[in-house]
């Protein structure tokens, strides 16, 4: 990746971490977003979306099953890369986007929860017990719907920098 478009990436989750942390420190702005642990349909559909990546693995490189750690970026980073999915197939494209935030959430100090903010109701990593939020579901989509290079491994460095330094500050 050339260092423009890391940087690029850097800069664009510097910047929806700042905006969630903002939001969420001026009452009266935005309304707070409400959060819930996963009920058994959250969690059934966050198990298929899963299936779905573990398929493709299988499927197109032999890989057995993912480990929902650091492990697996490799097979997920190949995804992309080999073009797996289209940018008009959201729904695989944000199954990737769940497997990458299992990766977040085992490397970093997050778990799947589900938000209600003014943007409706997802699942999303939440750091610790703030109002901090990784929006995993649509990380990698977003991404290659506006054909965007998606390097995963400089996502989950950028992500890691931003919380520690969002931890660094105070608000944790």
């Amino acid at each position: 990746m050339r260092r423009t478009e890391i940087l690029a990436t850097s800069v664009a989750i510097a910047v929806a971490l700042i905006m969630i942390a903002s939001c969420s420190q001026q009452p009266g702005t935005v309304a707070m977003p409400q959060f819930s642990e996963l009920s058994d349909q959250d969690k059934s559909r966050l198990d298929a979306q899963r299936a779905v990546v573990a398929k493709a693995v299988r499927q197109r490189y032999g890989i057995s099953a993912l480990t929902q750690t650091a492990a697996d970026l490799p097979a997920l980073q190949r995804l992309i890369d080999d073009r797996a999915f289209n940018k008009s197939q959201t729904y695989e494209l944000q199954s990737l986007g769940v497997a990458f935030g299992d990766v977040l959430s085992s490397e970093l100090p997050l778990r799947w929860v589900i938000v209600t903010d003014e943007y409706g109701t997802d699942p999303t990593l939440r750091f610790k017990s703030t109002t901090v939020q990784i929006n995993a579901l649509t990380m990698i989509s977003k991404r290659i719907e506006r054909d965007e290079i998606v390097n995963l491994g400089q996502l989950l460095q950028t992500t890691r920098d931003q919380l520690r330094r969002w931890s660094d500050n105070g608000k944790s």
